[in-house]
This record gives structure tokens, sequence and C-alpha cells, in this order.
């Protein structure tokens, strides 16, 4: 219900922005607001869940995001909605936090895997449906906002009626950037450059196509395209960097989604149906980049490091995600819309040409000290996998983790 109702408010806010002659920068700044507001959420959450417990906090939160939504829809101003999109990214860390250790506590680390590549599975499916209630109502009204109100809203129930016991929260102690960055050079700035591209995305992606001249189902597709692919691709990409050097299939798919971009510059001229099968590509390829990053950081990890390690991960993502949106839609603003997929391209195009610098000035980890490639929807996951299994803490704990 909450991907549901995130997916279509995403789109909605880049569309209305548009449709209220919002300038391009201002939607961007309006839209980095979110992830700078995630990042706080990340970080303050546990602290709350510890002191009142799991069902409160996601109740309180739920609330918030579900008054914030109707708070965009009563007032389309750029100083209000920058301020409530902080807001709003704030209340959706910590419900996904709540979400998330709470799945993790309910599995053992032998069915980890496997439930959370099915939540992966259902966040990306509803995110993708959430896109297509943007054609039930017409954007310049209250009723998409009261839509997205109602779906968060609901979303109260099942945590609020569950008998099952809350998991427990303990401290983990972090690891710092310069330490992180020390020891995976490479999967930090795959990490930082994932967040800039994806938030381009799905922040600016919306007020692309309203650009553009689509339709509203139109919008719909070209913003479901690249979540689908995401989800079709996760688990073929993850085998390989299983199978094969993770660096070279960091590589191998960053370079590969960024003549995907360039390639959607010359297919945005052609048809809106070529477009929408760049933005497949791109979802499908893009949106490993997280994942591969995160693996490549921990296989040059202690497994004492792992736990800490994740926190760090999420802020480096984030402040990606601050800056992806403000870079992209300025230059839009200034050149043309296509410079969307120019930005991202040159983005995904630096990892690409990082990791290829990096092959000469480190070794590959042997294939035998690699870890397993595991499919991260988003950075929430990380932040959770380190709170898992009722704060155990133990060294033979810590190990099975790492794996």
């Amino acid at each position: 219900m909450i991907m549901i109702g995130n997916g279509l408010q995403g789109t909605l806010l880049g569309v209305r922005a548009t449709l209220e002659g919002f300038p391009t920068y201002a939607t961007g700044i309006i839209m980095s607001m979110y992830y700078l507001g995630f990042m706080l959420g990340s970080q303050c959450t546990p602290a709350l869940i510890r002191g009142v417990g799991h069902i409160r906090v996601f109740a309180a939160l739920a609330s918030v995001a579900s008054t914030t939504v109707l708070i965009h829809g009563l007032f389309p101003s750029e100083q209000v909605w920058s301020v409530v999109r902080a807001i709003t990214g704030f209340s959706y860390a910590g419900l996904y936090i709540v979400i998330e250790s709470w799945l993790n506590n309910s599995v053992d680390n032998k069915g980890r895997g496997k439930m959370m590549a099915l939540y992966l599975v259902i966040l990306y499916a509803s995110m993708a449906l959430g896109q297509y209630l943007l054609i039930v109502a017409d954007p310049k009204q209250m009723d998409l906002f009261v839509i997205t109100s109602i779906l968060v809203s609901l979303a109260l129930l099942p945590i609020s009626l569950s008998s099952r016991p809350a998991p427990h929260f303990d401290k983990v102690e972090k690891v710092s950037l310069k330490t992180l960055f020390h020891s995976s050079p490479l999967g930090v700035f795959a990490l930082f450059a994932s967040g800039m591209a994806g938030a381009c995305l799905f922040s600016i992606g919306p007020v692309y196509a309203t650009a553009a001249g689509f339709s509203l189902p139109q919008i719909s597709t070209f913003m479901a395209a690249a979540i689908v692919g995401g989800v079709l691709f996760q688990f073929p990409i993850g085998w390989l960097s299983d199978k094969y050097d993770r660096r070279r299939v960091l590589i191998g798919v960053a370079a590969v989604t960024s003549l995907c971009c360039l390639m959607a510059v010359f297919l945005s001229t052609v048809s809106p149906y070529a477009l929408f099968f760049a933005m497949f590509l791109i979802g499908g390829t893009g949106l490993t980049i997280y994942g591969l990053g995160s693996a490549h950081t921990n296989d040059h990890l202690s497994a004492t490091q792992v736990v800490g390690a994740s926190a760090t991960m999420i802020m480096i993502n984030g402040v990606g995600s601050i800056i992806g949106p403000v870079l992209s839609s300025t230059l839009m603003n200034i050149i043309a819309p296509w410079m969307l997929f120019v930005t991202m391209g040159v983005i995904y195009g630096s990892i690409a040409l990082y990791g290829f610098y990096r092959t000469f000035r480190r070794a590959p980890v042997p294939m035998d000290k690699q870890g397993h490639f595991v499919a991260q929807p988003s950075p929430t996951v990380a932040l959770v996998m380190q709170q898992g299994d009722q704060g155990d803490s133990s060294p033979n704990s810590l190990e099975k983790k790492a794996s």
C-alpha cells in the first residue's frame, strides 16, 4: 500500500509541478528535499523505535506521510512543497525501516535472501502499479492526492493489528566514510553515483515526460518500464556478479547503462514506444548498480565491519540522491529536456571509467572470498540488515550477516 501510494505521489508531483509552471530547476530542488528528509529519517528512526517501539513509530509516521500528501494538493507552492517534501522523505524512511526490520526479524539467515527477493518483487510491482493510478483522475485536481493519502492511511491496518512481537534494536558501531572509501573506493563511488542517477530517474523522469507532451497513460508507462526492468534484471545480473569478478560486472553494467541513456536521447525523437524500451533497459541495468556497489564494498570489509558500514552506505547514496535531481533539472532548464538522459549517461559512464581505472590499482577479490549478491531495491534494506536477528552482534552472527 505504501509503495503504490509513493509510486503515484512521486510521478504526480513531477507532473503537477510542470502544470503549475514551476521552473525545472525549482522542481529539481523540491525533489531533492525528499532525499534530504530520507537521509535524516534513516538516521533518526532507529532511535525513535528503541524509545517507543515499531508500531507507535509506524502509526505516527504514516499519519504524517498521509497529511503531507494532502498539503501538496492544497498549497501548490514551490516553498511549501520543498519543506513538505523533506518531511515526506523523513516519514517514508521510517516506514520502510519498520517494515524491513520486521521482515528481517521474521526469518533466519537461510531464508533471508528469498524473503528479500520476494520483498523486492512486491515493492517494485506496487510502485509500477502506482504509476497507472495517475490516469484515474485529473492531476490538476485534489483527487489523486486524496487517493495517495488513503493508501498510506490504509497501510496502518496490518501493522497496528499484528499480534507478532516487534523486533528488538541494538546500537551498532558505525564505520566512517574515510574507512569505507579506503576499503573500497570503487564501491563507495558506485553507491554515490547510483544515488545521483536513480534520483534523476525517479524524481525528474515525470518532469521530462510531461515536458515531452506525453499523455497520462504514456507518462505512467514511461516510469513503469524502468521499474519493471529493475525487477527482471536484478537476479540475472546478481548471478553474474557472484560467478565472475564482481568489479568487472559492475563496470560492464555501468557502461551498458550509460550507452542506453545516450540511446534514449535519439530514441526520444523516434516514438514514445521506442523510448519506453530504452527506459526498460535503463531501469533494468541501472537499478542494479546500488546492489553491485554494496556487494563489492562488502567484499573488502571484515565480518565485524559489514554491519556498521550499512548506515554509511545509505548516507553516501543519499548525498548523491540530493545532488542528482538539482543537477539534471538545472541542465534541462538551461539546455533542453533531453539533458536528463545525458546527465544520467555521464554519471553511469563515470562509474565505468573509474572502475576501469581501479582495475590497474588493485587486484580483484578472489572468487572464493566474494560474498553473495543481495538484490537491494532501496538504501533502507542495507540499513535494516544491520539490525536483524534481534540485535545479535556475536561474531558468529556477524559472519552469517556478512555472508
